[in-house]
């Protein structure tokens, strides 16, 4: 397929467009500035930001070139889309640090050199605005009853929409203007979350500079029950490897459910479709082969074939023993606090993450999820002392798929 446009519908990427046939054609023409935007809420990129990166690297192959947005204008506002309150607002330095953070992490995937991608700050026409001159030529060309019908808005209206929140369709719109003016940029695509501020984009540029632009937006990456994927008992999943071991990213997709592999295989990695279709049509035992098919190639994109090699070889470790467990997550502790009596179960698998609270420890023991080392624990009141290391090392699983090691500190 020649045309991305085609590439993209069949892995399954687009939701929404505003002009179907205009967009195909004009991807088929000619070579085609568009842009994400990326607003800076944290100091890394997460899985969701993944998928609009691996849109932007199927664009970037077939000859059209990306702009990067990062929002430091925006950041310092926050998008209400698909939130039930307000972001927390951060300091000017706080939103320019992640903007940094971005930029050098978009490096890893996106091609700079010789003008095959472009890289904004949308604060440098958003944080110098004069109010008066903003609302009176940017802010006059949007109704406020039609904004209020958006999506992102109308389901803030019982919690409550700050003003300031309200602003940020307004702000959007108005960096696709900027963008179209200073870099002929054509197109903005996003997560279908975003359609109501893409509109808005399209629709001021025809008002203020009567050119035509276009909108596209891509399927959220949702499990096969509609609820977001990319979360794990720690958080988001990210993609800095200080934040989220390239172990636990490779074991997030490994342990994805079934009917989710063949999504994940078109949406996350570049396999031939005719692939995805063979590995997402495996069933029973033979599932695992396409899961540690996804688990690698994702892994290997984000942290390197190295980092990929290294925790498929850990997961395999876990399951049948003799492999390198290096790279299985671990916690350095204090060997005198296993000592005598040792310390609580509950209160050990709460201080390695591997639950959140005690009453989610003593949940997984009534179920029989808890393991520590070849002990399965089934008293709340287990203790782990240090004649249940081997080596100085102890093995801990919760359920089939979440392992993590104690290692002992000054024994």
């Amino acid at each position: 397929m020649d045309n991305v446009f085609d590439v993209l519908k069949e892995r399954g990427f687009i939701r929404q467009t505003t002009h179907e046939d205009e967009i195909r054609e004009l991807l088929g023409r000619e070579k085609v500035r568009f842009y994400i935007g990326f607003d800076p809420t944290a100091d890394s990129l997460h899985v969701g930001h993944f998928m609009q990166v691996i849109i932007m690297m199927h664009m970037q192959k077939h000859g059209h070139v990306p702009i990067v947005l990062v929002g430091g204008g925006t950041g310092m506002v926050g998008d209400p889309s698909g939130r039930s309150d307000m972001r927390q607002l951060m300091t000017r330095e706080t939103v320019l640090e992640n903007c940094r953070r971005f930029e050098r992490l978009f490096t890893r995937f996106i091609d700079f050199s010789d003008g095959k991608a472009l890289a904004v700050n949308n604060a440098d026409w958003l944080w110098d605005l004069n109010y008066i001159d903003f609302i009176r030529d940017v802010g006059r060309h949007f109704s406020v009853n039609r904004m209020l019908t958006a999506e992102c808005f109308k389901q803030r209206m019982e919690q409550g929409l700050s003003f300031l929140e309200f602003n940020y369709m307004i702000m959007q719109s108005y960096d696709f203007l900027e963008l179209y003016k200073r870099m002929g940029c054509k197109m903005q695509f996003g997560g279908d979350d975003q359609w109501s501020n893409i509109l808005g984009g399209v629709e001021l540029i025809r008002r203020m500079e009567g050119g035509q632009a276009y909108g596209m937006t891509f399927t959220l990456l949702t499990t096969s029950e509609g609820k977001k994927m990319g979360k794990t008992q720690k958080g988001a999943l990210w993609l800095d490897a200080e934040k989220t071991s390239p172990y636990e990213f490779y074991q997030y997709w490994r342990n994805v459910e079934d009917a989710d592999v063949r999504n994940c295989l078109a949406l996350l990695t570049f396999l031939p479709m005719d692939e995805v279709e063979r590995l997402g049509s495996l069933k029973d035992a033979e599932i695992n082969l396409a899961k540690e098919t996804l688990a690698f190639e994702v892994t290997k994109m984000v942290h390197g074939e190295d980092e990929a090699r290294r925790a498929q070889e850990a997961a395999r470790a876990l399951f049948a023993g003799g492999a390198n467990m290096d790279d299985v997550p671990s916690t350095e502790m204090d060997a005198a606090l296993f000592e005598g009596e040792g310390l609580g179960v509950a209160d050990l698998v709460r201080e390695i993450g591997l639950v959140k609270s005690n009453g989610e420890a003593f949940r997984a023991i009534e179920q029989g999820g808890l393991t520590v080392g070849d002990t399965k624990v089934t008293d709340k009141k287990f203790n782990v002392t240090a004649e249940l290391f081997d080596g100085g090392a102890l093995l801990i699983r919760k359920g089939k798929k979440s392992f993590h090691r104690v290692l002992l500190r000054g024994k």
